[in-house]
């Protein structure tokens, strides 16, 4: 899950894997795979960005628990 702002400034958790597309209309939509749409203060390159994080932290978890579980 990757943390958005509104343009409300409320803050909210998506699912990255749901994303279907981006695009800065000059507001930045988020359109998910389901149809809905939301509208975001961060630009597009940041959503990018918080993905590839957060992606990168699944991986890293993933690679660091095979590791403890391998010495057994």
């Amino acid at each position: 899950m990757i943390e958005v702002t509104r343009l409300n400034e409320t803050k909210l958790l998506i699912n990255s894997d749901q994303i279907e597309f981006v695009e800065e209309t000059p507001d930045t939509v988020i359109s998910f795979l389901s149809g809905k749409k939301i509208i975001v203060k961060e630009s597009r390159q940041e959503i990018q960005n918080l993905v590839i994080l957060y992606k990168k932290k699944i991986l890293s978890d993933c690679l660091t628990f095979r590791s403890q579980t391998s010495q057994f």
